[in-house]
Order: structure tokens, then C-alpha cells, then sequence
């Protein structure tokens, strides 16, 4: 709490270096009429909008204009990644077990873990991707907003404290403790590297993307950079240096988006209704911004999408994982509540910037080209940026959005080690009998190896629709992770036969409807219709993981080893409930 205590105030006494270019006058609207709002371009990491999604990834956008933006942006993230080397180093000093690599010992407290949380749920395309929604279709974004907020409570108040209770490393621990173990391992290592992949290949195509435009870097060096970067955060500093990258990303996310935010309203005069009346009156949608419609207009693709953004997030590993970084259940709910309280208010600061961005940016034809927004619409919070703070706070904008898709990336990579070296190789393979330190030493192979994994496919699949990728991602966390997760705690009668045939149903129906959707069959393949009408699978494929798992354990009912896991189910329940017998924190 003391490092904290340290580096918000100096991250904060940076930001107010800012401060003369608050007063600057923002550039004056143009006479003409503001063009029309182009529908979002897919950003890196919110899963794609039900309906009206994009065709393909953006083009190639050009190099930025003004060479001093590439160097004040590439001074501060040279900065970001020299700070943030600093930290691996003196956390790598500090990793010597196990405990140390997956969890940072349990010694994080819930206020610090509930910050690093709200940096790995805030990524870049939070940032860039719901205020370009916002936007492109006004209220609609809200919407988008709300979806990945509500998963919060669900995790708050129905599996933060027992997680903390029962797992040690991973969310298979919880998966495993009543249930055989290989099969559900096996289950939830798979599981966890088709999310982290997805999430992978969206993170290093949209870093790619936005350096290519903000740089002038070529394509494939910005995701070597990226990948170069993420192995070395997670192979010698592990879970302790992620989560401190986290926390001061988190920190320069808030501090530059609160900058900004406050600046368009200072525009508007600190008035809401302002700057409401200015974007009706601009947009060529006049009032139909402030109303539900404009982006969503598929009933059952909007109820699919909310249950993918609800229930997935209580399903993502790199999201699970960071309960077991904390010393008890006490400080699981903390970290729940600092992290909800963090991602709202930055999601609020998203809809200002968008609703800000029709007026301020949709006018001035410094930011548009041939009557779109330079570089596509998700690059209009670097756009508005530039018009509260000018290159300085343009290029601060733009370092931390590339510095929030390292930091995102790391934990992927970190949640996707574990699931090769805690459950394939120290469970499935070696069944229990590796040592904690040929663990840390797979795990870190592991790390390397997805590195060199996701910078293949950053720039193998440079043009594909990265949107749907992290939809996927989502759809599966809440078709198969979530309901194995939450039957083994609360369903008594749940068994290793259920567990596993709802698991694996979840998983497949999920990555096969959304293939056949029109978003990958149509959009991405080029077919003419879409075999499965809607974009997220999540309406259909999670209903199937519980039926699975229902239908299996009631199948498998009598057998001796059923009778056993369920005798075992009393001692889970204490354990969830009372902490007693959990994981306690490493002294160091």
C-alpha cells in the first residue's frame, strides 16, 4: 500500500503538467455539416456489437502527420516500459516459488488487487472502442458500457469468497476439488487457452494496428515489440510484476481519461445538456442519439451479447486468477468492490468522451478524411485528446493505450502458463509428483512459448475481424467456464461426468456458432448467408453448458464415484464458506 501510496500521487503530479493545456481553446468547429457517424471499426478487446458489426479489420490507417506526436508519444511509453522493466526486475528478485510466480505469494492487498484488476478489465479498446461507439450510435454505447459492468456483482456476491477459499492458482483448482482431477484439468486448461488465444490474437492485432497509425512504426514490428515486452514481464517477474504494471497502468488509464473528460466539459461549460444539444444538433441522427436503436436492433442478438458480457466475465482465467493473489476471502470482496467502483467511473469517463467527441472532433476537418474520422472512428478519444490537451496530452493518450494493451497482455499470457504448467504438465502429465521449481521453470517455457505464439498470429492475422475474436472469448468463459464453475459450488449433485460433458458442450457449441455467425461466415469467410443467424452465441451455448452438466451427473448418478464426489460436496461448502483449510499468503 506504501508503493501505491507513492506512485498515484506521482503519476498524479504528472498529470498536472498538463494543466496549461487545459486553458488552451479547443479547435474551433468547422462551419461545415458534420459527416455522418461511421459505425465503429472492431476494437482489440470488447466483444463485437450484436448487430451491424464490421466487415473486416480497419485498413491500414497512414502514419500519423505531425512527426512531434511520434515523439512525445514514444518519449512517455519509452518511459511507461522503462518503469515498468524496473518493477520486473525487482519483482523477479522476489519470485523464488510457486506461490510466488501464479499468485505474488497471497500477499496483495484487496485495494491494490482491486486497481490491478480494473487495468486487466480496462484495456485499450474500452477506451478506444465504446467511446468510438458512443460516438458512431450515442446511447447504444451506454448499453455496451452497462454489459461488461454487470458481471461485477455476479462474481461480488456469488464467487469472489468461495474462490478464494477453494483455489490455490487457477480456477481448475475449484473445478478439481471434489471432481477427478485429469478430466477437469484437462477440461479447464483447454478452456483456458482457447480464451487467452482469442484474447491474445485481438490484443496483438489492435497494438499492431494503433501503432502503425500513432508511430509510423511498420505492422510487424509494433507486435514484436508487444510480444518481446509481454515475455519478459511474465517470465522473470510473474504474477508479482504483472499485477504492479497493472496498477500503474490502471493509474495513468484513469488519471488521462478523468483529463479528458473534465476538459470537454469544461468546453461545454461543465454542462451535460450542453454538450447533449451541441451532438444532436451536429450528428445527422439528430435526437435518435439519445435513445436505444441506432447500433442494437436484433432483440435476440442484444439478449445473447448481455449474457455473454454478464456471465463471461465471471468465466475469463486472467480475470478468476487475480482472486488467489490476496490473503483471504476478506480481501477478495475488497478487491471486487475497488474494481467495480474503478470500472464504472472509467466507463462513465467513456460515454463523456464519446458524446463529447460528435461535437468537438465530428466538426473539425483537421480530424476527418474524405469525411471520416482519421485513422477510423476508434481513434476518436486520441482525436479529442489532441483537441482538450494538444500533442501532449495526445501523445500521454496514446502511450497509455499501447501501455495498457502490454499490461493486458501480460496477464493473458500469465493465465495461459498456468493452465500448460499447473494443470497439463504438474497435474495431467506428472500427477501431482512435479516440484514447485520444475513448475515456475514450465510455466515460464510456457510464458515464452505464447509469446512467440501471439506474435505469429498478430501478423498472420493482421486483417481479420478482431472484435469477434474477443466475443469469442467471452462466449466461451460463459459457456463453459461459468457454469462448471458455479454447478461444482452450489449443485450438490453435480459429478466428474456432468462437470466434463457440460464443459466441453459449452466450449464447442460456443467456437462452432460463432464460426457459422454472420460476423465469421459471412463477414470474415465470404459466404454469402450465415448458417447461424446471430452474432453471439452465448443466448444458446450457455443453456447447453448447464443442460451438459445436469444431464451427465444425472446419467451418471449411481456409480460409486459419483456417490464419492458427492459425499465430498459437504466439505467444499465449509471450506467456501469458512475459509478453513484455504490457501494462506507466503512470508517473505
Amino acid at each position: 500500500m506504501m508503493r501505491l501510496r507513492i506512485i498515484i500521487p506521482a503519476l498524479a503530479a504528472a498529470f498536472l503538467a498538463f494543466s496549461p493545456l487545459a486553458s488552451a481553446q479547443a479547435p474551433a468547429p468547422a462551419a461545415t455539416p458534420a459527416p455522418a457517424a461511421q459505425a465503429a471499426t472492431p476494437a482489440p478487446a470488447p466483444p463485437a456489437p450484436a448487430v451491424s458489426a464490421p466487415a473486416q479489420a480497419p485498413a491500414a490507417p497512414a502514419k500519423p502527420a505531425a512527426p512531434a506526436l511520434s515523439v512525445i508519444a514514444i518519449s512517455l511509453f519509452g518511459g511507461f516500459v522503462f518503469l515498468t522493466l524496473i518493477i520486473t526486475y525487482w519483482a523477479a528478485r522476489r519470485t523464488h516459488t510457486a506461490s510466488d510466480f501464479y499468485a505474488a505469494g497471497g500477499a496483495i492487498t484487496g485495494f491494490q488487487n482491486g486497481i490491478a484488476i480494473a487495468g486487466d478489465y480496462m484495456s485499450a479498446a474500452s477506451f478506444l472502442g465504446i467511446s468510438a461507439m458512443v460516438y458512431a450510435a450515442g446511447f447504444d454505447g451506454l448499453l455496451y458500457s452497462i454489459g461488461f459492468l454487470v458481471g461485477w456483482p455476479i462474481i461480488m456476491f456469488l464467487m469472489a469468497e468461495r474462490l478464494r477459499n477453494l483455489g490455490k492458482y487457477s480456477f481448475s483448482d475449484v473445478a478439481s476439488y471434489r471432481l477427478s482431477a485429469v478430466p477437469m484439468r484437462s477440461f479447464a486448461a483447454v478452456s483456458a487457452l482457447v480464451v487467452v488465444s482469442f484474447y491474445l490474437i485481438a490484443q496483438m492485432v489492435g497494438a499492431g494496428q494503433l501503432i502503425q497509425l500513432l508511430f509510423g512504426l511498420q505492422y510487424i514490428y509494433a507486435v514484436v515489440i508487444v510480444g518481446v515486452l509481454m515475455i519478459l514481464y511474465v517470465t522473470f517477474g510473474g504474477m508479482i510484476a504483472t499485477t504492479w504494471v497493472q496498477i500503474i497502468k490502471a493509474g495513468l488509464l484513469l488519471i488521462g481519461a478523468t483529463y479528458m473528460a473534465i476538459a470537454a466539459l469544461a468546453h461545454f461549460g461543465f454542462s451535460l445538456n450542453a454538450m447533449f444539444d451541441a451532438a444532436v444538433q451536429v450528428s445527422p441522427k439528430k435526437l435518435a442519439i439519445l435513445s436505444p436503436g441506432l447500433q442494437f436492433k436484433n432483440p435476440i442478438s442484444i439478449i445473447s451479447l448481455g449474457i455473454a458480457l454478464m456471465f463471461g466475465t465471471a468465466g475469463l482465467p486472467h480475470i478468476l486468477m487475480r482472486f488467489f493473489t490476496v490473503r483471504n476471502a476478506k480481501e477478495a470482496r475488497k478487491s471486487v468492490f475497488w474494481a467495480t467502483s474503478f470500472i464504472g467511473y472509467f466507463y462513465i469517463l467513456t460515454f463523456i468522451i464519446g458524446f463529447a467527441a460528435i461535437s468537438m472532433v465530428g466538426q473539425n476537418p483537421d480530424y476527418l478524411l474524405k469525411g471520416a474520422v482519421r485513422g477510423g472512428s476508434n481513434m476518436v478519444a486520441i482525436h479529442l485528446a489532441h483537441a482538450v490537451g494538444g500533442d501532449v496530452l495526445k501523445g500521454f493518450v496514446s502511450a497509455v493505450a499501447f501501455a495498457t494493451i502490454l499490461a493486458v497482455v501480460s496477464g493473458l499470457t500469465l493465465a495461459g502458463a498456468t493452465a500448460v504448467s499447473h494443470d497439463l504438465y504438474a497435474n495431467v502429465l506428472m500427477r501431482g509428483r512435479a516440484t514447485e521449481g520444475r513448475e515456475v521453470v514450465v510455466s515460464r517455457i510456457a510464458s515464452i512459448a505464447l509469446g512467440m505464439l501471439a506474435i505469429v498470429l498478430g501478423i498472420v492475422f493482421e486483417k481479420l475481424n478482431v472484435a469477434y475474436m474477443v466475443g469469442l472469448a467471452f462466449a466461451v468463459a460463459a459457456s463453459a467456464n461459468f457454469p462448471v464453475l458455479m454447478m461444482n459450488m452450489y449443485w450438490k449433485g453435480l459429478n466428474t461426468t456432468g462437470a466434463a460433458l457440460g464443459g466441453w458442450l459449452g466450449l464447442v457449441s460456443a467456437v462452432v456458432l460463432t464460426i457459422l455467425s454472420p460476423g465469421i461466415w459471412v463477414k470474415v469467410m465470404g459466404h454469402h448467408a450465415a448458417i447461424f443467424p446471430y452474432d453471439s452465441p452465448a443466448l444458446f451455448s450457455m443453456p447447453l453448458g448447464f443442460l451438459g452438466c445436469w444431464l451427465g451427473s444425472l446419467l451418471a448418478a449411481g456409480s460409486a464415484s459419483s456417490r464419492a464426489e458427492e459425499s465430498r460436496f459437504e466439505a467444499l461448502y465449509i471450506r467456501s464458506q469458512t475459509g478453513i483449510g484455504a490457501e494462506g499468503a507466503v512470508t517473505h
